[in-house]
């Protein structure tokens, strides 16, 4: 029997870097997009409740699927086991987010 796999997914969010697991992670149909379904959060029968984790938990109640843009994705991993979800401020580090704009944009012409 083979396990199904479990990603995590680093994102951009409003100025926070968010870092959730999931079990699917796709291409979206919608162009410049990635589909994260099927999210993953620590047992609520925990002692310890972490904050950051819970505020996810709370943000993403309800939500069948996320459309996150490819630009926000800063990497995808693929883990044995699921660890804490968290949300970290990213000011003061060396990871920017790449500058995207389709204002103006043209289609491509090929030669």
């Amino acid at each position: 029997m083979t396990k199904e796999p479990i990603y995590r997914v680093t994102f951009f969010n409003q100025g926070q870097i968010y870092e959730i697991y999931a079990r699917q992670v796709y291409q979206s149909d919608l162009w410049g997009f990635l589909e994260v379904e099927d999210f993953l959060f620590g047992e609520r029968s925990q002692m310890i409740v972490d904050p950051a984790e819970e505020k996810l938990k709370n943000e993403f109640a309800g939500v069948q699927r996320s459309f996150i843009p490819m630009q926000a994705v800063v990497r995808i991993d693929e883990v044995d086991k699921e660890g804490a979800c968290k949300v970290t401020e990213a000011s003061g580090g060396n990871v920017t987010a790449f500058p995207f704009s389709m204002a103006g944009a043209k289609p491509h012409k090929g030669k």
